[in-house]
């Protein structure tokens, strides 16, 4: 099938000079009662969230993830010899609190217990002193033999267990430090992976060259089947398929460990060393995630980099940084921090519900934003060195890597902001539209971090069992750019309409999109259909109306709306699950920008969302709503139970951002950047 964009109206969007329109009322007594009620809640959730910006204009929420995180920063403090008391204790009471009563730990709330994860946190407890023979232990360990025990976890987990000698590195995938060495056109490259893989692996070739062994405080027999053969043998997979070629192709990297020169081989973990450290960002972490940052640490630490070496020292440092402590003394490690991506969604959403736009909070946090937009290249410019910078990234610190998405979003964000400061609010959009044109991947549609990383290799290798190692472009990236295009006037561009063919041909065939970096379709399809009707196309578009009915269709009886993590799994999981404030959000967003104000389905959401709103401003959210990796990695952003609840409130009472009334940005801004980027073939 062929997609079209048939009927397609162009850009439309007014000029950004208030947060405010006027209200749009119903002259029935009830949809005034849902409107006045609608109105409570907003006025409600604007102070909540007005009360908890930073003095320097900065939103950030705690961000969840999984106890490995807390696990492993245990055992990387073990392998360090830093491993201190009050820091087990605190960590340990998290990890206890977070297990289910099976005995097991799960990767997402309410979701099934995972044997990696469950392995780590056992082994952590252990390291806090949980006895073995303790209740809550011994349930975890018989459900982890019961699953096949440490041979059937994942590669890191038994990583981060050979470190101790409770696993062999022989039985482990290898991966050589000479990978440093390929050049960016051969396949497998480190410019193949990923961002955030590629940060990891550098350092992991230097471990998995250096084998270390640190003496185990105790055994681990008990997470073995069999632990007289801990390991049993595999029959390998046909030799003409891909696992069979790769499981091949390993076992020749384990025969080159024997037989590598030892001058290549220090020679390519001091080039590894240098790219990891000229990586590090300011605040001493890499990338801004953890992963990176531990692994980074150990690498650089088995290379001679003492402890208090300058960048060790930051590096630890940095990671202390991701502890969040509870009022009840429990530590929970976060994987990352998310203030960029916070402040824009969060400014979006006050400006939306009605904040002037010259309220001095919105005037604060464009302030911060336009402070932290990225003036220097990065890892992308590899792959991308013609293209001018001018990104944002989604935490405090994280200048080589930039992303796609919060750039699109903290443009769209600034639109919505009178700021004082005029010509560097246009010279900073500018160069960001300008960079995200640049990222633009062959197909016409973006990804989150790279350009065209799409091989099919990397995530064949048997080490590469961790989740998703390639980053593909998404839907709910394009379209977020597309909308963000079509705001900035540019909506006929023939690089926006590119990105419109692209989405149009990605629609499911039951109406919705996939969900990368969200869950899931809900969140696909929340991102996708505002940025179409932003873009021309007409709320009859039957792309538009086969989405609308998808989202009609999954509504739940409640009237909100929740899909849960087994949706990246399980066909009968697509669009189902227990309704959450933020997945409603996403999916009145969208029923809203399809014109769909005063249909049953949107009062319903409305409704829920007023119901469900507790008496401080805020909504109860446990389930996770944020992706990592689709399934393997699972998020829950503690602001997005504030942003898109109070983002879709707000338009429901104040109508759409941005009406079709005509170009929001100066012919200037958008001649410039059509103009550059033709000249430079970006």
């Amino acid at each position: 099938m062929t997609a079209t964009t048939d009927g397609s109206t162009g850009a439309v969007a007014p000029e950004a000079t208030s947060a405010t329109t006027a209200p749009l009322t119903d002259t029935t007594p009830e949809a005034a009662g849902t409107h006045d009620a609608a109105d409570r809640a907003i006025q409600r959730a604007t102070d909540f969230l007005l009360a908890r910006q930073d003095d320097r204009g900065w939103w950030k929420g705690d961000l969840d993830t999984n106890v490995t995180m807390d696990a492993e920063d245990l055992l990387l403090r073990q392998f360090l010899g830093i491993r201190d008391e009050a820091t087990t204790t605190a960590a340990a009471l998290f990890i206890r609190g977070e297990q289910r009563d099976d005995g097991t730990w799960a990767t997402f709330h309410g979701g099934p217990g995972e044997l990696s994860t469950t392995i780590e946190a056992y082994v952590a407890l252990r390291l806090a002193g949980d006895a073995p023979d303790d209740p809550h232990m011994a349930r975890a360990s018989a459900w982890i033999r019961e699953r096949g025990g440490i041979a059937a976890s994942r590669v890191f987990t038994r990583i981060w267990l050979a470190l101790f000698g409770w696993w062999k590195w022989d039985d482990l995938p290898e991966l050589p430090p000479e990978l440093i060495y390929f050049p960016k056109w051969m396949p497998l490259n480190i410019y193949d992976f990923g961002c955030w893989a590629r940060q990891t692996i550098v350092p992991l070739t230097i471990v998995s060259a250096k084998r270390p062994v640190r003496p185990a405080p105790f055994p681990l027999d008990e997470l073995h089947t069999d632990a007289r053969n801990p390991n049993p043998a595999k029959p390998l997979a046909p030799v003409a398929s891909w696992d069979g070629a790769f499981q091949r192709l390993d076992k020749l990297m384990h025969g080159y460990q024997k037989v590598a020169l030892k001058r290549l081989r220090k020679a390519a973990m001091n080039s590894a060393a240098r790219w990891i450290i000229e990586r590090q960002e300011n605040d001493g972490c890499w990338g801004g995630i953890q992963p990176p940052a531990v692994y980074s640490v150990i690498a650089l630490h088995l290379l001679g980099y003492d402890l208090e070496h300058p960048v060790l020292k930051a590096g630890l440092e940095s990671l202390d940084r991701f502890a969040v402590w509870r009022e009840d003394g429990a530590r929970m490690i976060e994987a990352c921090q998310s203030p960029v991506w916070d402040t824009c969604l969060a400014t979006i959403a006050l400006a939306d519900a009605g904040l002037p736009a010259d309220h001095p909070a919105l005037i604060r946090a464009a302030t911060w934003m336009l402070d932290e937009q990225i003036d220097r290249p990065g890892d992308w410019s590899v792959r991308k060195p013609r293209v001018e910078p001018g990104g944002w990234a989604f935490e405090f610190h994280n200048d080589n890597y930039p992303d796609i998405d919060d750039t699109a979003e903290v443009v769209l964000a600034l639109r919505r902001v009178r700021h004082p400061d005029t010509v560097r609010m246009e010279k900073a959009i500018e160069r960001g539209v300008r960079w995200n044109l640049g990222m633009q991947s062959r197909n016409g549609a973006w990804a989150a971090f790279d350009v065209d990383n799409t091989s099919p290799f990397p995530n064949r290798l048997p080490f590469c069992d961790f989740g998703e190692v390639i980053d593909p472009p998404s839907a709910d990236v394009t379209g977020h750019v597309v909308e963000m295009l079509a705001v900035e006037g540019m909506s006929h561009d023939p690089r926006t309409r590119r990105g419109i063919e692209w989405l149009l041909a990605e629609q499911e065939a039951n109406g919705a999109w996939f969900g990368r970096w969200g869950v899931n379709y809900v969140y696909g399809t929340g991102s996708v259909l505002p940025a179409l009707v932003a873009a021309g196309l007409p709320a009859s578009h039957p792309a538009i109306r086969r989405a609308v009915d998808w989202l009609e269709s999954v509504q739940n009886d409640d009237g909100g709306w929740g899909e849960d993590l087994r949706s990246y799994r399980y066909e009968d999981w697509k669009g189902h699950g227990v309704s959450t404030a933020s997945q409603t959000g996403w999916a009145l967003m969208a029923l809203l920008s399809a014109g769909e104000r005063d249909s049953k389905a949107v009062e319903r959401g409305i409704a829920f969302l007023v119901e469900t709103q507790t008496a401080d401003g805020t909504w109860d959210e446990p389930y996770f709503t944020g992706t990592g990796f689709p399934w393997d990695f699972s998020i829950n952003y503690h602001l997005y139970r504030q942003v898109f609840p109070l983002t879709a409130l707000g338009r429901f009472v104040h109508g759409e951002p941005f009406s079709a009334q005509g170009p929001n940005v100066s012919a200037k801004v958008s001649a410039t950047v059509s103009a550059d980027a033709s000249a430079k073939g970006s």
